[in-house]
């Protein structure tokens, strides 16, 4: 990897997680004025939109054939789109200024959760150091929740209800993102455009007949008008240009290394917080701590495990080269 590419990689990378990062004290400026599903509902299928034309411009018609696989992509559309930002945004609502935190740390907890749904998948047990990385992530998650006040854990002190939507939201984003490697041979751009569509218009679907039933209000003109400068930076910044420059740098930097960046969600999410006034405990602090110390030890222990298995391959090839015969020359000597 050039350091052009490098340097290109980490820019795109950065400003995607600290896009991400000022999302959610964003929304929540937003979640005043409006309630969480029609939030979701207008942000991702005008997101859905965008992507459209982009794909229409550099990969034609045929990019949004799906080959058959209409059902799949529709289903890891509702699970990316649908269920993350009603279960985040609604959690995040309930939960308060609190919960502003409280998803962010959880957006940077999707790794270890991506390591234990592949797990739960194929069966095959993480490496030990890899659990323990897990499990420390887990403590800090707790740590942030409680605030410290680990008796809270028991005697129902905690809003049990919106924790599980959050929970249920970034579990969703995760089995997303494990299952679009079904999908190659599509570009990162076609398979966002397309499960964006599908998640996002079901997404307005949904709102739409929970409007009808009366389950929620219709925002008034006035209340869209008011939280057009925040839903403008959730659409275009947090939506498109985050998630295209997203794919660009992990394109270029390689997944294992673009992760990192993801530590930058929380950080940025903690900055915004604290100029606006909102007190971290210390108990949100070292829990904000541990997890990113987890995800970094988590990182830097399969880039080792990555190149041992690389340098072994390149050995047995050597290897295997080496005896392999060798061609005679028929060429007349003397």
């Amino acid at each position: 990897m050039s350091k052009k590419h490098f340097w290109q990689g980490a820019m795109f990378c950065l400003f995607a997680a600290v896009a991400w990062g000022a999302m959610f004290p964003i929304a929540e400026s937003a979640l005043h004025h409006i309630d969480p599903f029609w939030f979701s509902g207008i942000r991702y299928s005008i997101v859905g939109l965008l992507l459209a034309a982009l794909l229409l411009f550099k990969e034609g018609r045929a990019a949004f054939n799906t080959k058959g696989q209409t059902f799949k992509i529709w289903l890891l559309g509702l699970f990316g789109f649908t269920i993350y930002n009603f279960g985040v945004f609604w959690g995040q609502q309930q939960l308060g200024k609190s919960g502003v935190l409280l998803a962010s740390i959880m957006e940077s907890f999707m790794p270890m959760l991506a390591v234990l749904f592949v797990w739960l998948v194929t069966r095959k047990m993480p490496k030990l150091s890899t659990l323990a990385c897990v499990i420390t992530a887990f403590i800090g998650v707790v740590f942030v929740v409680t605030k410290g006040d680990l008796h809270s854990l028991a005697n129902g002190g905690l809003k049990l209800l919106p924790l599980l939507s959050v929970f249920a939201g970034i579990t969703g984003w995760v089995i997303y993102t494990v299952s679009s490697g079904q999908f190659a041979g599509w570009s990162a751009l076609r398979f966002s455009t397309l499960s964006s569509l599908y998640g996002g218009f079901t997404t307005l679907a949904i709102v739409l007949v929970m409007t009808a039933l009366g389950i929620v209000d219709a925002p008034s003109v006035s209340a869209v008008v008011s939280i057009a400068p925040e839903m403008s930076f959730m659409i275009l910044v947090a939506g498109l240009l985050a998630l295209l420059s997203w794919i660009q740098g992990v394109q270029l930097l390689k997944p294992i290394n673009g992760m990192l960046f993801i530590n930058f969600v929380p950080a940025t999410t903690f900055i915004i917080s604290v100029i606006q006034g909102y007190e971290v405990s210390s108990a949100e602090w070292f829990g904000t701590l541990l997890i990113v110390s987890a995800l970094i030890v988590n990182n830097l222990l399969s880039r080792r495990a990555s190149q041992e298995t690389e340098t072994k391959t390149a050995k047995s090839t050597a290897e295997l080269r080496s005896r392999l015969p060798k061609k005679r020359s028929h060429a007349p000597t003397g």
